[in-house]
């Protein structure tokens, strides 16, 4: 079983021409709502691969819930782990998207903010399991499931995402540690390293601080993985003619890596899979609603 420790939220999405700057006044085209949380997401990309996956998370006890519940529901992902909060709301998200697929989000944890290790049950962590964790939940909570799966044996994967500052230690408790480019600079300086301008030699600084295998993706330009034996993996992705929309690109990536782990890929075909999940997720508006089914993702890379 595929095991996701994240948030859930009910997303609110902008379609604007361009982006806002700073007090500055934008007409959207207009708007939808639908379900989202990088837990959700990444929970929901690893199911369309056909994984059994189960999702722990916390909603508020109102109609936000249920409506991103149900969906994930519909999508076979198991939810009996996720626990509601007598007084936080479901968390939510503002997402504002240009023309040309870019988007900026401000994000309210809600009853993300109230989620336990405590909700994951002992007997699902073991060495045929993998746990993957976000940043959109408490540090000191997910620090402690990662712990709690990699002292039982399952493989363990953090998404840097949002990026925050971060202790080297917990790095260490990662098999699989992913972040964008972003991402890897902000935590590249919070941990003073200097790595230089390569992005392999970032992977690596980061990967021989945590020992770990470190994936940076990097948009259309793909994605650059390095392990703790300093193999390199680089890897381009497919061509489309247009992005619609790169919200979730990201969590679709994690998510479905994630799965093909589980399903005993080796690293590169992993990555390969994921990348190609991702850049299908760019062709169609929102997150959760764009991921790509298993049989889409395999029919694009015999192409």
């Amino acid at each position: 079983m595929l095991v996701v420790f994240g948030s859930i939220n009910l997303d609110l999405t902008y379609h604007v021409k361009k982006l806002p700057k700073d007090g500055e006044t934008v007409i959207a085209n207009g708007y939808t709502i639908g379900p989202g949380g990088k837990g959700a997401n990444q929970a929901l990309a690893a199911a369309r691969m056909g994984v059994k996956t189960a999702l722990v998370a916390k909603t508020g006890d109102d109609a936000n819930s249920v409506r991103v519940l149900n969906n994930l529901k519909r999508n076979e992902v198991m939810t009996s782990g996720v626990a509601k909060s007598e007084t936080l709301p479901t968390g939510t998200a503002t997402i504002i998207v240009d023309e040309k697929g870019n988007n900026q989000i401000i994000y309210v944890p809600g009853a993300n903010n109230e989620i336990s290790a405590e909700q994951l049950p002992s007997d699902i962590l073991h060495n045929k399991n993998v746990l993957l964790a976000q940043m959109e939940t408490p540090l000191e909570e997910t620090v402690v499931a990662l712990k709690k799966a990699k002292d039982s044996g399952a493989r363990t994967i953090l998404n840097l995402a949002p990026a925050q500052k971060i202790p080297s230690i917990v790095m260490q408790l990662a098999h699989y540690f992913i972040v964008n480019e972003v991402e890897a600079d902000y935590l590249i300086k919070t941990l003073k390293l200097d790595p230089g301008k390569n992005i392999t030699d970032k992977a690596r600084a980061l990967s021989q601080i945590g020992k770990t295998t470190v994936i940076i993706t990097l948009a259309e330009k793909g994605c650059v993985a390095v392990t703790p034996e300093d193999n390199i993996i680089a890897i381009e992705p497919p061509k489309i003619d247009k992005v619609v929309d790169s919200t979730g690109a990201g969590d679709c990536f994690a998510g479905t890596f994630a799965a093909c782990l589980h399903e005993g890929m080796d690293l590169k075909s992993a990555i390969k899979t994921a990348i190609t999940a991702a850049t299908l997720s760019c062709l169609k508006p929102g997150a959760q609603n764009s991921y790509p089914y298993k049989d889409d993702i395999r029919e694009l890379m015999k192409k």
